[in-house]
């Protein structure tokens, strides 16, 4: 922390601009090592100079435009240098090759982010919300990363921490000192509603998760029941290539979709059925493999053809999977389709044409709602737990709070009361940052882009 720092800012290759980010310490010093205004005169904070970046030879690398932004007013709450040049991978890759040559040391994956949260500007949730905002796929996601990024998680995980701290502090005062004659404090009250903040996030965190990390949706179905058609119909694009001979599609094919908010990556895959064909053969397998790996599979069923000894076969080969049967070829939407064959895990059926569109909006909302649990999430609602740590985190912090309840309630020894609350508390301090380890930050830090 006492050294500076620098890394590109911008993705590779080529771009309109390219930033280079220095900060720490020395990061004003050696920005004008390599940096000669065409007015001179000292760096104001916040205020952005003009002129180039030069080599350590004194040659010119590029014009450019630097911006200070002094301590403590800035992400990492240290001086931090931003230089921006053209856009080209030379003229970054020379200016933060100077910028080493002067001083600076090449940042780590995250190290800005970390510093950042290392020194007071961000807590750890709202650092995990940075990363979450540069790799949103939908604007749902997006806006959930948004607010977490402003802190409403961190609130309401302190809020429930200080609920448990007042009654810890208190049984921890009763065992310490015993003959102080500790004036009574109840603690049924906090534990409570530190119980019912953690029970109420944890309540929004699957959709949050799904809604974050998105799912994998596997169409699968006898050959030519038109899962390739039916993966074009929901892309709205000619992804997929679609011809009436069946074993068209001999491998696994995957795009990422945005359905009703949700990212999920379709798979269409081979029809699953006996071949000695030896490529077809493998495209099977690889249909199985990605049945087996999927979130929820699209059982594709032809409804213009008589139910078939293969569609019973995967009637058997879905059945550990969620699945959504599919009756396509309806092409009259005045016709109903056969009826749905039972199925242990079936959690919806569509009636749809992907030749004439009718009914992919329908089926397009029912993954959506099925992988989010039933519903999709009310309209502008960015307040859910999203992050698999913090929902692992939330779940352990609500069982030492139970724990603690049924402490209570039996009249155990007041040292079981002490450990649940303690375990409650670091649990949630875990979330904010305020009882983590440097392994875990290491982790958490690591999965970050150098620059950032």
């Amino acid at each position: 922390m006492n050294d500076t720092i620098a890394a590109i800012a911008t993705p590779p290759g080529e771009g309109g601009i390219g930033i280079i980010r220095l900060s720490g310490p020395d990061a004003q010093s050696i920005a004008l090592r390599i940096f000669r205004p065409v007015r001179p005169g000292r760096l104001r904070s916040h205020r952005v100079r003009y002129g180039h970046v030069i080599g350590p030879d004194g040659y010119v690398i590029d014009e450019a435009l630097l911006t200070l932004m002094a301590a403590p007013h800035s992400f990492t709450r240290e001086d931090v240098v931003e230089i921006s040049c053209h856009g080209g991978a030379l003229p970054v890759q020379l200016t933060l090759e100077a910028a080493l040559a002067a001083g600076a040391r090449l940042a780590n994956p995250g190290e800005f982010t970390l510093r950042a949260f290392l020194n007071g500007r961000i807590d750890l949730s709202q650092a995990e919300a940075t990363l979450d905002v540069i790799r949103a796929q939908t604007s749902a996601g997006l806006a959930i990363a948004q607010a977490q990024l402003g802190g409403w998680l961190a609130r309401e995980v302190r809020a429930a921490r200080t609920a448990i701290l007042e009654p810890l502090a208190y049984i921890t005062a009763l065992i310490d000192f015993p003959e102080e004659g500790i004036e009574p404090q109840t603690v049924v009250g906090p534990i409570a509603q530190a119980l019912a903040t953690v029970e109420r996030l944890l309540a929004g965190a699957d959709q949050g998760i799904v809604l974050r990390n998105g799912a994998r949706v596997v169409l699968v179905g006898r050959p030519n029941v038109g899962k390739s058609s039916l993966l074009n119909a929901l892309l709205r694009v000619e992804r997929a290539i679609v011809t009436p001979i069946p074993g068209t599609t001999r491998d696994t094919l995957e795009e990422m979709a945005n359905l009703a908010g949700v990212p999920v990556v379709l798979i269409d895959t081979a029809g699953m059925r006996t071949s000695t064909d030896p490529v077809e053969q493998i495209g099977v397998e690889r249909a199985a493999a990605a049945l087996a790996g999927a979130d929820l599979a699209l059982l594709v069923f032809d409804s213009s053809q008589p139910f078939t000894p293969e569609d019973e076969a995967m009637l058997v080969a879905t059945a550990d999977r969620p699945t959504i049967i599919v009756w396509n070829k309806c092409d009259d939407p005045d016709v109903p389709p056969p009826p749905a064959p039972p199925h242990p895990k079936v959690m919806a059926v569509v009636a749809c044409s992907a030749r004439y569109g009718h009914g992919i909006d329908t089926l397009a909302t029912t993954i959506a709602t099925t992988l989010l649990g039933g519903a999709l999430p009310a309209v502008g609602a960015t307040h859910l737990v999203s992050n698999p740590r913090h929902r692992a985190a939330l779940r352990r912090a609500a069982e030492f709070l139970c724990a603690a309840q049924e402490t209570l309630a039996t009249g155990a020894a007041t040292d079981l009361l002490a450990a649940d609350l303690t375990g409650a508390a670091n649990a949630l301090g875990e979330i904010t940052g305020e009882t983590v380890g440097e392994d875990l930050l290491d982790m958490i830090f690591s999965r970050f882009c150098i620059g950032k």
